[in-house]
């Protein structure tokens, strides 16, 4: 293939991701890059394991005078997530990215790069394949479907894992090491109700131009959801104006704060009733922090549509689920400050003809809170006649108060940069917990270069920083 970066050094780690660019490898469509580790381990004579869900292992025999040492687990995961441009045509089941490199920042012409992993399985392969590297023996493991649940990290076998002490290579800076992060779970609210025939006036509500973002590390950035937007908007209306919902859709992943909703409705009078939304829409605007300046609020004739429509109390029902579920934050850390401790994000609506369904993935880095999360979901959709579902819930990584492998960091950090790195516990979910839950006690850090704008198109990676985490991961190896 023909690479972009051949510029950069070392080449390894950026021939080694412009690769993994090629293959896709979204949540859930793991198996190609699956073999393509395989493929790579046997080229370079590496004991190799892959088991049913894709998952990949792969050991390297320490480096010679570090037989005695104990073994280090580095560990990332494959997929990536999957966003676009609403004007981008791209294909993520079958089309590799397309790659342009700005600035010393690498991006994906209208879609996520995927740094969110690929960073990190790249880094990785780098090490493996290094003959001069000094080590002790290496349980590399790439985990599958991280975004979506951490099904692979969940389902591993983690009795072929020897290893008291990792590096996990999937955090965003590297000058803001992770110790620590929150567990949580996916809800789902299913509904489904009668149909009836459409009538009236159909108009199409779309909101567009918002930042989106992480939805654990940018919850408390100040952005909005595009899909509560729309709840306000519809709630808003309903209270002057009762309505019929039509459909409704926004979001695609439930990490991933929504950029972009739809609703089409049918309403009595129409001018009136854009007339209203516009007056809310205006006043929304004037509260949006910088990065959602964007936003556009449309409202037109509704086109090709299903022509049948919910009644006005189911209408009403939708409105106020989506209203009232716990979304953003919803508690700050006592023990560290500007830490958020508990969050929700409703991050996909979705209508199928008489089938309505939210999905939510609440945070939090303290189990009993993530219990009380479940009952309140659990009350609210008992109230309004939904289907109640959880899923995938996964534990947090908790502090260590004493850390040798934050020592060796920090001291390879401050030898390279001249100052002190800045650990940090994070709202987000990270395999490390549910590795730990396994393996049993284990030392630990979370490290990998600077990604910025994670699970949206304006992902972005800083080519240096890449290069930095990867002789930093050495000389941490070569210390341990």
């Amino acid at each position: 293939m023909q690479y972009i970066l051949s510029d950069y050094k070392p080449e390894s780690i950026f021939r080694y991701f412009e690769e993994i660019c090629a293959i896709p490898h979204g949540s859930g469509n793991e198996e190609k890059i699956a073999l393509y580790l395989c493929d790579f381990a046997k080229e370079n004579g590496l004991e190799y394991y892959k088991d049913e869900f894709n998952n990949v292992l792969i050991k390297k025999k320490a480096s010679a005078g570090y037989e005695k040492k104990d073994a280090v687990l580095l560990q990332g995961h494959t997929d990536m997530v999957c966003e676009k441009n609403s004007d981008t045509i791209h294909d993520f089941e079958n089309d590799g990215l397309k790659l342009y490199e700005k600035d010393g920042w690498l991006f994906a012409e209208g879609t996520t790069l995927g740094a969110d992993d690929g960073a990190g399985v790249a880094l990785m392969m780098a090490i493996l394949s290094n003959k001069d590297a000094k080590h002790p023996a290496l349980e590399c493991l790439f985990t599958v479907q991280e975004e979506t649940g951490m099904d692979g990290a969940i389902n591993f076998d983690y009795s072929k894992i020897s290893a008291k002490s990792f590096i996990n290579l999937d955090s965003e800076t590297l000058d803001k090491p992770i110790v620590s992060c929150a567990g949580g779970f996916h809800t789902t609210f299913k509904f489904e109700f009668e149909q009836y025939k459409f009538q009236n006036n159909a108009l199409c509500i779309s909101i567009k131009g918002l930042a989106g973002g992480h939805s654990g590390t940018d919850i408390n950035s100040g952005r909005v959801y595009a899909n509560i937007i729309m709840g306000r908007l519809l709630s808003h209306l309903y209270s002057k104006m009762p309505f019929n919902l039509i459909s409704i859709n926004g979001g695609n992943k439930t990490n991933a704060i929504p950029r972009e909703c739809t609703a089409i409705i049918s309403v009595f009078d129409k001018k009136e009733a854009k007339d209203i939304l516009a007056a809310k829409a205006a006043e929304i605007k004037k509260t949006l922090v910088k990065a959602d300046k964007k936003m556009t609020v449309r409202v037109d004739k509704a086109k090709d549509f299903d022509e049948s429509m919910f009644c006005f109390k189911d209408t009403s029902k939708i409105i106020s689920a989506i209203n009232l579920a716990p979304n953003g934050v919803i508690a700050m850390s006592k023990d560290m400050a500007n830490l958020v401790e508990t969050s929700s994000n409703l991050g996909i609506i979705k209508t199928e003809n008489n089938k309505l369904t939210l999905e939510f993935m609440p945070r939090s880095s303290v189990d009993s809170i993530l219990d009380e999360l479940e009952t309140k979901f659990e009350m609210l959709g008992k109230m309004l006649g939904a289907e109640v579902e959880h899923t995938e819930r996964h534990p947090g990584w908790k502090y260590s108060p004493s850390s040798n492998i934050r020592k060796v960091f920090s001291d390879c950090y401050e030898k390279r940069f001249g100052k002190k790195p800045n650990f940090e516990a994070i709202h987000a979910g990270l395999e490390c917990g549910v590795i730990i839950s396994n393996v049993g006690e284990m030392d630990g850090i979370s490290i990998c270069a600077e990604v910025l704008e994670i699970h949206t198109p304006n992902e972005c990676m800083n080519l240096k920083s890449f290069a930095d985490c990867y002789e930093i991961t050495l000389e941490m190896l070569e210390k341990m």
